[in-house]
């Protein structure tokens, strides 16, 4: 039996392009037949909806608050809930799990962390660390930025086009690290079959800390993704300059072309 998660989400509560409320989400997940879903609002870096003048404690209380109510309703309807968070740089963005509200109160140095510091110190609290959707060109975004400071990367996402998620695929093979999916899903209304992405776990995650090892360990089983989603047509294109960086989040001194025929 496969088990099927959500890994990309974000409320009304704690990003401030988020739509629904956390609770609003379980009936809709649970009803397409996923086992569980991640909340992963914008942190301080990016789009988050909390004033980041509040003093730490009342700025985590808030930011925790969209998850903790979709984790109340999925405890009353038999369904789980876990927790992470998307932290943004220079518009690359990055999806944190595995360290939770009570770390988060005790390390409020991670607001400072630069892409190194996330990775090496995620890693060393037992976290873990995907590059989201590294491809997206949008009008926000004046450049990809790769970074090679990640435990995977979000190959799929349902709000990239797919030519954004190709390029991706390609993107993690070369690294060797695992493939995620997910839907990056603003509003429950948005939520249908056909709509939503998503990873299949050989076992039910009984914490988030199951997902982490399974992600650190490459042991995901399949990503519910279109079909063909990962194929190139011919006609792909990045309108948008490509910068890499390596593990010590230094930049290459390389085209894209030339670190995939590296």
């Amino acid at each position: 039996m496969a088990y099927l998660y959500e890994t990309h989400i974000h409320t009304k509560e704690g990003s401030a392009c988020g739509i629904s409320r956390g609770r609003e989400y379980i009936k809709k997940y649970q009803d397409l037949g996923y086992s569980g879903i991640i909340i992963t609002d914008h942190f301080i870096g990016g789009n988050c909806a909390i004033d980041r003048h509040l003093p730490w404690e009342k700025f985590v209380a808030n930011f925790c608050r969209g998850y903790e109510n979709a984790r109340e309703e999925g405890a009353r309807a038999g369904f789980d809930v876990f927790f992470g968070w998307e932290q943004t740089y220079d518009g690359d963005d990055y999806l944190v799990y595995g360290l939770d509200k009570e770390w988060l109160l005790e390390h409020p140095e991670v607001v400072r962390w630069s892409r190194k510091e996330q990775f090496e110190e995620a890693r060393r609290y037992g976290g873990c660390v995907v590059q989201a959707h590294p491809f997206r060109q949008y009008y926000y975004i004046d450049c990809i930025r790769l970074s090679a400071c990640v435990d995977a990367v979000e190959v799929a996402n349902s709000g990239n086009e797919q030519s954004f998620d190709a390029f991706a695929w390609a993107y993690s093979n070369k690294l060797k690290v695992s493939a995620t999916a997910g839907s990056d899903i603003h509003s429950a209304s948005d939520i249908r079959s056909n709509t939503v992405f998503g990873v299949y776990l050989d076992k039910k995650m009984e914490n988030i800390l199951d997902y982490v090892n399974a992600v650190r360990n490459n042991t995901i089983s399949g990503l519910k993704v279109p079909k063909g989603r990962f194929n190139f047509y011919g006609d792909e294109r990045l309108s948008l300059p490509v910068e890499i960086r390596d593990c010590n989040d230094r930049k290459f001194a390389k085209s894209l072309e030339e670190f995939f025929q590296e």
